[in-house]
């Protein structure tokens, strides 16, 4: 029996706040479209009304997570500001903040099997979020002569990657693993040896 109040207007909401909380106990896979309802306290038939499927149901989840990315992405890069390295470095940070705070949107992002590609809605706010890092990129590097100066693109995925593996091994408390720093600080050193070597950072620094 559906719980009081869950009218139309508001089961959608409804069904994605029972979802994180599954996807937080169980991961993205370990749980059906008809546990959701349950969790909501509908049928499963009612969640037809809004979802065509489970598959449906997670790409919103994971549309809403990267619109909150993006958001958290964009303040990091403009409050780093004036000097292009701190807003590179702010934005590095930010990706290991969102993890932590948002763990069932992080996981229907980066760990569902989902595509960004699997609405138009949600390909546009992933191709915002990786934007930012990629002009974050591309002004940290524009001194660089051009024959020796990455793609912004290539630049920007190469730290996408680190920040992602920071947190995948370290910063979630993955079973069996134990960060040997605090994963800010393997982040932030990560960061420094890559910079070096393009010749961004002294190589004291």
């Amino acid at each position: 029996m559906a719980k009081a109040g869950y009218h139309h207007g508001n089961l959608r909401a409804a069904l994605i706040e029972a979802a994180l909380r599954l996807i937080a106990e169980k991961g993205p896979q370990g749980f059906t479209l008809s546990e959701a309802a349950k969790a909501a306290g509908v049928t499963p038939a009612a969640v037809y009304r809004h979802f065509d499927g489970r598959d449906d149901l997670m790409a919103e989840i994971a549309r809403q997570g990267y619109e909150i990315f993006a958001g958290l992405m964009e303040y990091a890069f403009n409050d780093g500001q004036p000097t292009a390295l701190a807003a590179f470095e702010a934005t590095g940070r930010a990706y290991l903040a969102f993890a932590r705070r948002y763990p069932g949107h992080y996981m229907a992002m980066f760990e569902s099997g989902i595509s960004v590609n699997a609405t138009p809605q949600l390909a546009a706010v992933a191709a915002r979020a990786r934007a930012v890092l990629e002009e974050a990129a591309r002004r940290l590097s524009e001194h660089i002569p051009p024959e020796k100066r990455p793609p912004a693109a290539m630049f920007s995925a190469h730290i996408w990657a680190m920040s992602h593996g920071v947190v995948e091994l370290f910063a979630r408390g993955a079973p069996g693993t134990r960060a040997p720093f605090p994963p800010e600080e393997l982040l932030e050193t990560g960061i420094g040896i890559y910079l070096r070597g393009l010749g961004l950072l002294p190589p004291d620094c």
